[in-house]
């Protein structure tokens, strides 16, 4: 009887082990990696709205394109 026990705590800490390294540890691992991604893809965003919020310089370049278009027709 004694032999059984002995087998089924060892079991049962093979099993805590598999859980925690197999599980436990890369679960938290990715959880860290897909934090400091998030924060990263919030610092570029936050670069990119203050960039575009600067004064933009005065294009006459959009006015000139608009009076070079040509209206489409349809050829029958």
């Amino acid at each position: 009887m004694n032999i059984l026990r002995i087998a089924g705590e060892l079991f049962l800490l093979y099993l805590l082990y598999k859980l925690i390294f197999n599980f436990i540890i890369p679960v938290y691992q990715s959880s860290i990696r897909i934090k400091k991604q998030f924060g990263e893809m919030q610092n570029k965003m936050q670069e990119r709205t203050n960039n575009n919020q600067q004064p933009p310089a005065q294009n006459n370049s959009q006015s000139e394109i608009k009076e070079d278009y040509i209206d489409y027709e349809e050829i029958k």
